[in-house]
């Protein structure tokens, strides 16, 4: 697809999850594995009033391409003057329109998945950005409805409207993150539309993985939480590594990737940062894991905090 994403095969791409998928973690998983990354979701009024957070949000590993960043908004003109900022930023492939978001400040304000009540004012806003846009594709990420599953509508909406692809979040917004995924719908949409389609919800491990390829027929898996303390997911789609078969040592060797990354990004503080990953990295399979937490949690020096990680996910740790 003009030479930027190859959807001749499975796509396997990483989802924007807020405070989770920074700068340092999307370098992790692009380097073992993932084929696209996406940026956290950012505020078009933020980038318009110049928030130097969001400008922070923007940047991108030097591994990261293809990149897309995705933003969020309700309003033509100020979404147009967001995607002239993005234009003037350098390695940005895609702009992406969250369409999905199901959390309350955002769906108040008119943004995420409160543009599934107006299909209409929805397909401007990716029209909108297409034809603004000199980033060589444009995307939308959508759920398959607000309140009433609408799947077909609402993809052929970002079809028409111009995007070169679309990634579907198989539950409506009233569905939030509990309600079971429907993968049917998801497999309606793709036999509905030409444009590629990535499936999205649930997607916890390789086996689930394959399964929503095959059953879907989508051209690619978007995972979020499923890589949270599992970033090695995007290794083992890429390598036909089931999940019983895992090295414990190319675990270990992503997490201190992923924490000097976090140090490279953030500096010292980086350490306590990465507390919060450490906590999910520790969660099962390892001895010593509630201790290895408590001192985790009192430990902010990066060089101490990096001689624990080497010890902790030994490979001779496992249970």
């Amino acid at each position: 697809m003009k030479g930027i994403l190859d959807f001749s095969k499975p796509l396997y791409v990483l989802a924007p999850l807020a405070g989770l998928t920074d700068l340092p973690f999307r370098s992790v998983v692009k380097k073992f594995g993932a084929d696209l990354t996406v940026s956290e979701m950012i505020s078009s009024n933020a980038l318009v009033h110049n928030s130097k957070k969001s400008l922070k949000m923007v940047e991108k590993s030097p591994l990261e391409s293809p990149y897309s960043v995705q933003i969020a908004g309700a309003d033509e003109g100020v979404v147009r003057e967001a995607v002239e900022i993005l234009n003037g930023i350098d390695g940005i492939d895609i702009i992406d329109l969250n369409c999905g978001c199901p959390v309350p400040k955002i769906v108040s304000h008119g943004s995420g998945s409160s543009l599934l009540l107006d299909l209409p004012k929805m397909g401007s806003i990716i029209r909108t950005i297409k034809e603004t846009s000199r980033k060589p594709l444009t995307s939308a990420k959508v759920r398959i409805g607000f309140q009433e599953k609408r799947p077909v509508d609402i993809a052929k909406t970002v079809e028409d409207a111009g995007a070169d692809f679309i990634a579907v979040h198989g539950r409506t917004r009233a569905g939030k993150f509990k309600s079971p995924v429907d993968y049917d719908a998801i497999r309606q949409i793709k036999e509905a539309v030409q444009i590629p389609v990535i499936a999205n919800g649930d997607i916890t491990d390789y086996k689930k993985a394959k399964w929503v390829l095959e059953y879907t027929g989508a051209d690619g898996v978007m995972i979020g939480r499923g890589a949270v303390g599992r970033p090695w997911i995007f290794y083992q789609l890429k390598h036909g590594v089931p999940d019983d078969q895992i090295d414990p040592s190319l675990k270990r060797d992503i997490i201190l990737e992923h924490f000097d990354q976090m140090i490279a990004f953030y500096g010292d503080y980086g350490a306590v940062l990465f507390r919060k990953h450490l906590h999910t990295y520790s969660k099962a399979g390892y001895r010593g894991a509630s201790a290895f937490r408590d001192r985790v949690n009192r430990t902010a020096d990066p060089q101490e905090m990096r001689e624990l990680i080497e010890a902790f996910f030994d490979p001779t740790n496992g249970l």
